[in-house]
């Protein structure tokens, strides 16, 4: 089987995506599927770093093109670096033939789009893995005005790559119902949460505490937020209960990862002066399990208006390692599907947005019980291991050929089933 995965960021970024990419690539390459991908030669996060423009990894031939590295400061120039992007990502299809699948993210938003067209012209099937939802984000995110001439175009553009895919891969039921109330025929949507990598990333005593002792955390009680800094993530009840805990010397805040966000909590530290707050950039995947590790509470944020929208894939990894972690953000969403019920746990904890009491109260009450982890957070991880998840995925690619995934005779019940809990 002809396998072709287009997204801008792969191996060896470290943004999310890239990583979930890279691992299905991997896993299909590994079951004897011939694998391309087209990517960007830019890391997403940092357009100064230059990948090789052809490389084999792990048996899958990766092909990366080039584009405008302007940045993430602007809207315009982020559209730009879109835009040049998928123009390479053009010139590059010509000189791909037919393939029996196509797999396109959604980095950029269009590349949906791009791959309808190629798979069009060339045959095959199509799956749009969405591991976010636009314009609806930008809409959310106040990016575009609802209604607005741009709005209406890409919701159409959107609409129509949804309804030329054979099958539309989402993360969890939020996102399910969202595309449903689209107009996209359920029989498309198949809900497959993204993975921790279990394989790489695990709990590491060592790592934990030569990181700590790297950034000056030794002896503190680390208050971890790790991953993407965006408007769909707001902080600001957290920074507020930085602020308030400043005096606590024995509490520390760490973030630790990119994107428009980290400016601000940067500036927050230095308007206020602040000493118990570390900022780090990305850690590359052999240094993540050291990095997570570090952390006694990890924290877990998700805006009131993006549930269904985005995703939040750092959970699985926090849950792999059984660190407990504290939620902030509407009292429905995918996170509060995997809490507990009972409200005494000690490794899940949650608190609104606005809410700095709760949260304040949370991160003192965890600090006194001192660093643990969860057996059961553990044990609730195996549903969302790489090797589980992976292999459901290559199971969809498997059963395309047939008019529908439901109705394809023996079709594993796993592939349309809601989000294991």
């Amino acid at each position: 089987m002809k396998i072709l995965l287009l997204n801008q960021t792969f191996y060896p970024d470290v943004v999310a995506t890239a990583q979930h990419a890279a691992g299905l690539a991997a896993e299909l390459a590994a079951r004897g599927a011939e694998v391309s991908v087209v990517a960007s030669q830019r890391a997403y996060d940092n357009p100064e770093v230059h990948f090789p423009k052809k490389e084999n990894w792990r048996g899958v031939r990766i092909f990366r093109v080039g584009c405008t590295g302007l940045g993430k400061k602007a809207k315009w120039r982020r559209a730009v670096d879109f835009a040049t992007f998928l123009l390479s990502c053009c010139l590059r299809l010509t000189t791909i033939g037919k393939c029996d699948a196509v797999i396109a993210l959604t980095t950029p938003p269009l590349i949906s789009l791009l791959a309808s067209f190629f798979v069009g012209l060339r045959g095959g099937h199509l799956v749009t893995w969405l591991m976010d939802l636009n314009p609806d984000e930008a809409i959310a995110a106040g990016w575009l005005r609802e209604g607005s001439l741009a709005g209406r175009l890409l919701e159409r553009v959107s609409r129509y790559s949804l309804k030329q895919s054979d099958a539309i891969v989402v993360l969890d039921r939020f996102m399910r119902d969202r595309i449903a109330a689209k107009g996209i025929s359920k029989e498309k949507i198949v809900v497959l949460p993204p993975w921790s990598h279990s394989a790489s990333v695990s709990y590491d005593e060592e790592g934990r505490a030569t990181f700590r002792r790297q950034h000056g955390l030794e002896d503190k009680f680390v208050v971890m937020y790790s991953g993407n800094h965006s408007p769909c993530h707001p902080l600001d009840t957290l920074l507020e209960a930085l602020w308030q805990l400043r005096r606590e010397e024995r509490i520390v805040f760490c973030f630790v990862g990119g994107g428009s966000e980290l400016d601000k909590v940067r500036a927050f530290a230095r308007e206020k002066a602040l000493k118990n707050i570390v900022c780090l950039p990305y850690q590359p995947l052999g240094k993540l399990s050291a990095s997570l590790s570090a952390a006694d509470l990890h924290v877990v944020v998700m805006g009131d208006a993006f549930v269904g929208i985005v995703h939040p894939c750092k959970i699985y990894n926090i849950l792999n390692l059984g660190i407990p972690f504290l939620y902030i953000g509407p009292a429905e969403s995918h996170i509060t599907d995997l809490m507990p019920d009972h409200a005494d746990s000690h490794w899940a904890h949650g608190a609104r947005h606005g809410d700095t009491e709760a949260v304040v109260r949370h991160i003192v009450a965890s600090a006194a019980a001192g660093p643990r982890r969860s057996h059961a957070a553990m044990s609730l991880a195996k549903n969302f291991a790489e090797e589980v998840l992976t292999a459901r995925f290559v199971e969809l690619l498997r059963w395309m050929p047939s008019p529908s995934i439901h109705e394809a005779a023996g079709a594993p019940p796993s592939l349309v089933e809601k989000v294991p809990q």
